[in-house]
């Protein structure tokens, strides 16, 4: 931004939008530079609102609170999305021949004289917040219709040499229309916060999906004739042979969106119409996550609180793929790493990197495998260890050691509920004694999807349909359900994010007993839940009676 940063300053003093001694330290720790009000709402000192109105004060211009402006798209189509996105502006309405934009710097020339040159109108600036301009891009500057037209061009070409290699999302203006395309695609995913990109090739069209709050949405679908460009670009991007098409193959893309670094694993699929791509978006900023973003209830919480801060044992995050297990897991180890410990951690692959955590990536081609990594982890003193995933029996003999040897070891396990994690862990072969001392947690969890705050609307049935469905009787009279509806802050889904429903474990004398005996899983379930262990639906219910989700989303994801 081109504000003056002291001026700036002093409004944020002056109004008492934030404290004098955070605003010296922001303004110590940017020096002159202009990046003072993100630095403040990095820290928590300041909202996003709160620095704009202090921009608009110090600017003498006014303040637009985008939330709650009526958009208009034809006003916004003025002027072309990269150009929004470039100068951080969102075109509001037209009066006469005078054009109002929201932006963050008012004060911005350059910005202002190019949408003047560009719309032939003159213009005039008000202010917006950072994150509200955030989601007023995902809202209305999608990039569904220059996707389409790259893709005819890529059609109409059907030639790879084009293809430049780049790196970074911004630079794709420049380059061939595979490359732009794939950004593009890459841009968008992000924006639309998938956490996965499908790339499908079909007998006649190339379709790309991306998996957003768990649930899959096909965006895009051209014809087949852009695929051996478009698969061959993302193979070079992440550093796969792009000659072999005849075995899976797995890489890396790391990318720059809008100032932050996200990685991409990327994995390919040689199909009967040829090789599926399958992205996973790992952002690095946006996992960064407190015990207290997991939503667990009061009581899993402190169960899991007290596991973690055991100085040994083993705790075991169970669910299916794609149900938050490295999310809680990489949160669990945030909260107990400090310089004082030693962490270590041994994945397939790292999703996330963390600084002061020593990770190690598994590479089985050359030996380095979970048991082999886990025996050299062992002689490298560390105080926790984390383990991607118990996959054999040896991986489990020797994280099952470790936590008897006064190590806190953190994994993660395929099973449908907690209690079942005792018996797997046995059925796998180790000694049901071994696993019965060493076991201090178990969490199972899925991921249901967090309804849309802007458009939810109150339940409209009565008690005996929450009766019906399974919702408890002493929940239902303070219970303020909740249904979804859809609007253009959710992409008319009804839900935006997602939350996690628990099922926390701790492994008692009793149980310890019941698995020494070798009982069941529904054996040992029945004792855990005679011990007060909340079930992963009945968790879903105490979020259902919050307005957090909707009955049909924990009915879906638990049983």
């Amino acid at each position: 931004m081109g504000i003056i940063v002291r001026g700036l300053a002093h409004t944020l003093v002056l109004t008492g939008a934030a404290r004098a001694e955070d605003v010296s330290a922001a303004m110590a720790a940017v020096g002159e530079g202009d990046e003072l009000g993100p630095h403040l709402v990095r820290t928590g000192a300041v909202t996003d609102a709160q620095v704009a109105e202090a921009v608009a004060l110090a600017t003498n211009h006014r303040y637009i609170d985008l939330s709650t402006y009526p958009l208009d798209p034809e006003v916004i189509a003025l002027v072309p999305g990269n150009l929004c996105r470039r100068y951080r502006l969102i075109p509001l309405r037209v009066m006469r021949d005078e054009l109002m934009v929201a932006m963050l710097d008012p004060t911005d020339i350059i910005a202002l004289d190019d949408v003047a040159s560009l719309t032939d109108m003159r213009v005039t600036a008000v202010v917006a917040a950072a994150d509200a301009l955030t989601q007023v891009f995902e809202r209305f500057l999608r990039s569904d219709g220059e996707l389409t037209d790259l893709s005819e061009q890529i059609g109409e070409s059907s030639s790879s040499s084009d293809i430049v290699f780049t790196e970074h999302l911004d630079d794709q203006d420049a380059d061939a229309p595979v490359v732009r395309f794939v950004n593009l695609l890459i841009t968008q995913a992000i924006n639309d916060r998938a956490s996965d990109i499908h790339i499908e090739p079909g007998e006649h069209r190339l379709t790309v999906r991306f998996r957003i709050d768990g649930v899959l949405h096909e965006m895009q679908s051209a014809d087949r004739s852009i695929q051996d460009g478009v698969i061959s670009r993302l193979k070079i991007m992440s550093s796969i042979d792009i000659a072999e098409r005849r075995v899976p193959q797995d890489g890396r893309i790391s990318v720059l969106h809008e100032g932050r670094s996200v990685d991409l694993r990327v994995a390919t699929l040689p199909t009967v119409w040829g090789e599926k791509i399958v992205m996973r978006i790992l952002d690095n900023t946006g996992q960064v996550m407190t015990m207290e973003d997991l939503r667990f209830s009061n009581t899993n919480g402190t169960r899991f609180r007290e596991a973690i801060t055991r100085p040994h044992g083993m705790i075991l995050v169970t669910g299916p793929t794609g149900s938050g297990k490295s999310t809680t897991l990489y949160t669990a180890l945030r909260t107990v790493a400090n310089p004082r410990v030693n962490v270590i951690t041994v994945e397939d692959p790292v999703e996330y990197r963390i600084p002061g955590i020593n990770q190690v990536q598994v590479n089985p081609r050359a030996g380095l495998t979970f048991a082999t990594a886990l025996r050299s982890i062992l002689r490298s003193d560390p105080d926790v260890v984390l383990v991607g995933e118990i996959r054999d029996r040896e991986t489990a003999a020797i994280s099952v050691e470790a936590a008897l040897t006064g190590h806190l070891v953190l994994s993660t396990l395929h099973t449908n509920d907690a209690p079942s994690a005792l018996t797997r862990l046995t059925e796998i072969g180790t000694e049901p004694f071994l696993v019965a001392t060493a076991l201090s947690a178990v969490v199972a969890q899925r991921l249901a999807r967090r309804l849309c705050t802007k458009c939810r609307r109150p339940f409209d049935g009565d008690a005996d349909t929450l009766r019906q469905v399974g919702m408890p009787e002493e929940m239902i009279a303070d219970a303020e359900v909740h249904t979804a509806v859809g609007c253009t802050n959710c992409s008319n889904t009804g839900y935006r994010g997602r939350v996690a429903l628990h099922e926390v474990m701790t492994v008692t004398d009793e149980i310890e007993q019941r698995l020494v005996g070798r009982a069941t899983g529904a054996d040992l379930r029945e004792l855990a839940l005679e011990q007060c262990m909340i079930a992963l639906r009945d968790d879903g219910w105490v979020k259902v009676a919050d307005g957090i989700t909707t009955i049909e989303e924990v009915l879906r994801v638990s049983v």
